[in-house]
């Protein structure tokens, strides 16, 4: 079921086919009349100030700046050197450095030691591609040496150093598959997916577990109901602050698809084991004990798998929004150093970042990141460091797989239903960001003379629906796409 090549994520693509099988989706695009004029540079601040200046966006804060591609000279401007939340924006800074620092042929490896006689470690070290497919092939090499049992497993988590989760990131987030943990020893993106099927009326919904291993240890309080045909659907799950409770409510009719969910695993290094002695199982090897263990030599090595280039890794990271591989490509940033003393993984792969970007001639005073995906909110970035960042990108080795790596306007990725059947489709290669009052677009967009330009758009402490503030965004890159010389 689950394909090696990163394309779309594991959790997106089921979440896809939750919102496909659940609901017409309503496509945010530019007014279809737009797409019959074409602007020139001399109206596009009027253009542009009428959009933003509408009453129901009094009280918010808007961030532009809009740049040909290969010119200092800004075409718009709106606070452009002012600290926003960038949301995801924020994997713009962590992939171009990675791409920057490692180079796009980087892998991530994840090996199996002998440690003693009838002793394996696994070693992690932060591949957060890897999927049951992938252990299913250490299981096979493990089997082709001919071992038939392990008297221990050790399982070592100790390549990446610190918090699992990053300290500012909000609790309704990291109980799910968006913010789930990432530690040394990633499966499955260390996430669950549950469907939650309508039974008869009046019974409570089933729950069934994509993969049977994923139920482990928990304990479900479920409160949900089935009801009569073409009632209200919905289902929230909720996870205990403290504990391994899921509590489920909600309802869905009788006549209703399966409504699916996916949440963040409990504890990481054990859902790895789990899976892992499950494959070890399938391939005709047992397992006396296991257990964490983070102290050994690591010398001799008998069989290791490889995730995909860091190219990959980086489509995957900004096309999807992917998370998880956000924070796993910023500590594999700070694994490529010794640690001081106290410093943390994260923090090692923010210094890394800095001092790259740096290089870049991105000013370490336009930007405050403390996470590679943009959860936080202590994230804070000025359009002017995102256009610049897109500008030095475009000039260096990597230019062409960082472009590659964004979402293109209705095509593929976050941008799929968006500015379909505008001047703007095919045409924007961007990164998105959403948040709680927090809505952003950042990229590349070729105009009607085939000229490329470079925008950030940000908008902070929105009082709108996000829809709202997108169609005006996706408005205002529509008139991007039309551009011309006057």
């Amino acid at each position: 079921m689950f394909s090696r090549k990163v394309s779309l994520s594991l959790i997106s693509l089921f979440i896809f086919i939750q919102i496909n099988l659940d609901k017409k989706i309503t496509y945010a695009q530019a007014p279809q009349a737009a797409t019959q004029t074409r602007k020139c540079p001399a109206q596009l601040q009027s253009s542009i100030d009428n959009i933003v200046n509408r009453p129901e966006f009094a009280r918010m804060r808007w961030g532009i700046l809009i740049k040909p591609l290969y010119s200092p000279v800004s075409i718009y401007s709106r606070e452009p050197q002012k600290l926003f939340i960038p949301a995801s924006n924020t994997k713009l800074f962590t992939t171009a450095a990675a791409l920057n620092k490692l180079g796009k042929d980087f892998r991530i490896r994840t090996s199996i030691y002998q440690d003693g006689e009838g002793i394996l470690r696994v070693f992690g070290r932060g591949d957060p591609s890897l999927k049951s497919e992938q252990l299913e092939i250490l299981s096979r090499q493990l089997y082709q040496q001919g071992i038939r049992e392990i008297d221990q497993l050790l399982a070592d988590d100790s390549y990446f150093q610190g918090e699992v989760i990053i300290p500012s990131w909000q609790w309704e987030d990291v109980q799910f598959y968006y913010g789930a943990p990432v530690n040394s020893l990633i499966v499955n993106e260390n996430a669950a997916v549950i469907n939650f099927v309508p039974q008869k009326i009046g019974e409570p919904l089933k729950i069934k577990w994509l993969n049977p291993l994923d139920s482990k240890n928990w304990r479900i309080e479920n409160n949900s109901i089935t009801t009569e045909e073409n009632k209200p659907r919905f289902v929230t799950v909720y996870r205990d602050l403290k504990g391994q409770t899921l509590r489920v409510q909600g309802q869905l009719p009788v006549n209703s698809k399966p409504r699916i969910n996916a949440i963040a695993v409990f504890d990481p290094v054990d859902n790895f084991i789990s899976h892992f002695r499950f494959n070890l199982f399938k391939s005709g090897i047992t397992v006396k004990r296991v257990s964490v263990n983070n102290v050994g030599t690591r010398t001799q090595e008998i069989a290791a798998i490889e995730s995909p280039p860091l190219s990959e890794l980086v489509q995957e990271t900004n096309i999807n929004s992917n998370n998880v591989f956000a924070e796993a490509i910023l500590k594999t940033l700070g694994s490529q150093q010794p640690l001081t003393d106290n410093q943390t993984t994260v923090d090692a792969g923010l210094e890394v970042m800095t001092n790259t970007l740096t290089k870049l001639g991105i000013e370490s005073d336009s930007y405050i990141i403390v996470d590679g995906s943009g959860l936080s909110r202590k994230n804070l970035i000025s359009p002017a460091a995102i256009v610049k960042l897109l500008q030095k990108m475009a000039t260096s080795s990597q230019a062409n797989i960082f472009r590659n790596s964004l979402s293109v306007a209705g095509v593929n990725g976050t941008l799929k239903n968006r500015l379909i059947n505008t001047s703007a489709q095919g045409k924007v290669q961007a990164k998105t960001g959403t948040m709680m009052g927090v809505v952003s677009l950042s990229g590349y967009v070729n105009n009607s003379e085939n000229q490329d330009m470079v925008f950030s758009i940000m908008v902070n402490q929105s009082n709108q629906p996000t829809k709202v503030v997108r169609n005006a965004m996706d408005e205002i890159v529509v008139l991007l796409s039309q551009l011309k010389r006057c």
